[in-house]
């Protein structure tokens, strides 16, 4: 029972994480300290679906799965919802690259706003 709870808890953490590294940069705008976290999230969010080595999360999570006494993915609430977001049936080493292109032009977009957004607001204040 503990292990499952792991592991459904790091699920959880890990499509946290995954909406972290992709729209991380709209927290950014809000509160930029957030870059220093950010930036390195969405590199490793970036490596991982080039590299087609997995993420370390995923072997954690199927480890404490075995250890719960599960054989796989069964089906609870938490695996039902979340796992097809996160480990979708169609994902290929192709569509790892259309994923890692996303991740970096959600965030290049979102940072060439932000920036946008930092140099207007410092004309303004410039202008007073």
């Amino acid at each position: 029972m503990l292990y499952r709870l792991a592991a459904d808890s790091l699920l959880v953490l890990h499509l946290a994480f995954v909406a972290f590294a992709l729209l991380g940069g709209l927290l950014v705008a809000w509160k930029p300290p957030l870059l220093i976290l950010h930036l390195p999230a969405a590199a490793w969010a970036f490596y991982v679906e080039l590299a087609d080595r997995g993420c370390p999360l995923t072997r954690w999570e199927q480890q404490l799965r075995t250890l719960s006494g599960e054989a796989g993915y069964s089906e609870g609430f938490i695996e039902h919802y979340l796992l097809p977001v996160l480990y979708p049936a169609w994902l290929n080493l192709p569509v790892q690259y259309v994923l890692a292109g996303v991740v970096l032009l959600a965030n290049l977009l979102i940072y060439a706003w932000v920036w946008r957004r930092r140099v207007a607001s410092r004309a303004s204040r410039a202008g007073r």
